[in-house]
């Protein structure tokens, strides 16, 4: 006997209990496989793990078992090739599968679903997919860390200005800078690493809500699919989604992380402080000002930090009021996570890119350190250091810098008796330590922009990203 997809799709789908099918309406608004065919892998995936087990328990034959997974590698190979045909009737990537294989193999395509709900199913393919994408995009993440740690190492005596409210406030290197978005993505890396590690546990088996009669093998399922362990209570594997969710939720500080190094190359590249420059493959022009060299990578990738937020208020939204247990309102589930994890991969392989072609105009950066009076703070330290309490030398440092501003220079080109105006106890050595690299090497601990320092943070960064 073989079933007839169509009808499998619709009415039968459901069994006896209806009388008609689905409106047209309402089934254009129930269908889902425009987007969730995208987990076609992991559901045959899943299909064939809980076919052997099947097989193992006594449930299939072993001609049984062969027939299904002939005909599941059949549909897979199809869905590789891109001849496979959707059919909308069937709704979603499973009803397609599942009724394609019936149609393949005969009757035997309908003891697949033996022990098994459609609830355990997609929390399954959704947990393969989530998994397998917090590793990919981690990949990508790694891939832009290396490329900000091979540019630090080029820029490691290039010396700009640090900035705290976007005002120049201390001398800085260009590669501490740099590895300062190398550790931000480190700890993105982290937490999509923790996501996958919480969320490896197989809802296969945990039925529609409560289990199954069957004595299914669940640990055999789990260790087919890779996972840690089996999940302990059926109706938390399968009506939450607090794995979807964390893993939006690290996407999101990504994403924000990567936004904010675009923000800085926007800034950068401006002719206000000309730091950077773009390569060309990553700029575009106007269409009207044909002067323009606009760092549109950069400001699309700022752009989409909100959609990228906006996917895990969405998920978060959704699961807000859910009941226990499945309710279809988690079929909305899948489009954020899918937008998500391609937005975020896309923009830390962009900025890759960018960040490797772009130039450095270490000129500029140097000079931007000969105004704003960056190593004020090297005064007040001068005077703690010999004993003055720090309040009290954060004062003299500050009329020192008004002093510096009524005459219209800066700090290193006032005389020592100006200095000694302010307080006694300034000598001739201060003035060494208003030199921009020795302000800097002063500051030699751990995670600090001394030489060293920046080096030793260089070489740890290389090891972990495994760059040879």
């Amino acid at each position: 006997m073989c079933y007839r997809g169509a009808e499998m799709a619709t009415k039968s789908a459901w069994g006896g209990r209806f009388a008609e099918e689905l409106s047209e309406t309402a089934s254009k608004f129930l269908e889902s496989w425009q987007f969730d065919q995208r987990l076609a892998e992991e559901d045959i995936a899943g299909s064939l793990a809980h076919a052997a087990m099947l097989q193992h328990i006594g449930v299939l034959s072993a001609d049984e078992f062969a027939k299904i997974e002939r005909g599941l590698k059949g549909i897979r190979d199809d869905i590789r090739g891109g001849t496979f045909q959707w059919d909308p009737k069937r709704e979603d990537v499973h009803m397609n599968v599942e009724a394609e294989l019936t149609a393949r193999e005969g009757e035997v395509g309908g003891k697949l679903h033996t022990g098994r709900s459609r609830n355990d199913q997609v929390a399954t393919d959704l947990r393969l997919f989530a998994r397998s994408a917090c590793g990919r995009v981690a990949d990508a993440l790694d891939a832009l860390a290396r490329a900000l740690v091979t540019r630090a190492e080029g820029e490691v005596d290039t010396l700009l200005p640090a900035y705290t409210h976007v005002q120049r406030a201390q001398p800085n290197r260009l590669a501490h800078h740099l590895m300062a978005y190398v550790e931000m993505l480190r700890r993105d890396r982290g937490r999509l690493d923790d996501a996958a590690r919480r969320m490896n546990e197989s809802p296969l088996g945990s039925g529609a809500v409560c289990g199954t009669t069957f004595a299914l093998d669940r640990a055999m399922t789990s260790e087919a699919l890779g996972f840690a362990r089996p999940t302990a209570n059926s109706l938390d594997a399968t009506a939450d989604r607090d794995f979807v969710a964390e893993t939006l939720a690290a996407l999101s500080i990504a994403q924000v992380h990567l936004s904010r190094l675009a923000e800085e190359l926007v800034l950068w590249s401006t002719q206000e402080f000309g730091f950077v420059e773009m390569a060309d493959a990553h700029t575009t022009g106007s269409s009207m000002m044909p002067q323009k060299k606009n760092p549109d990578i950069a400001e699309v990738v700022r752009g989409k930090t909100g959609r990228v937020v906006g996917d895990l208020v969405n998920l978060l939204v959704t699961l807000k009021a859910l009941p226990l247990g499945y309710n279809r309102d988690l079929q909305e589930d899948k489009l954020p996570l899918f937008d998500a994890v391609d937005t975020v991969a896309a923009c830390a392989a962009v900025l890759a890119d960018a960040v490797s072609a772009m130039r450095f105009n270490r000129e500029r950066m140097r000079a931007a350190l000969g105004a704003g009076f960056v190593t004020a703070t090297e005064v007040a330290d001068w005077l703690a250091a010999r004993g003055v309490p720090f309040r009290q030398a954060h004062e003299v440092a500050g009329k020192i810098v008004a002093k510096a501003l009524s005459e219209g220079c800066e700090l290193a080109a006032l005389s020592l008796e100006t200095y000694q105006s302010i307080h006694p106890m300034f000598d001739a050595s201060i003035f060494s330590a208003l030199d921009f690299e020795t302000a800097i090497e002063r500051r030699d601990l751990l995670g600090a922009p001394a030489r060293a320092r920046v080096l030793t943070a260089i070489a740890e960064a290389r090891g972990r990203l495994k760059m040879g």
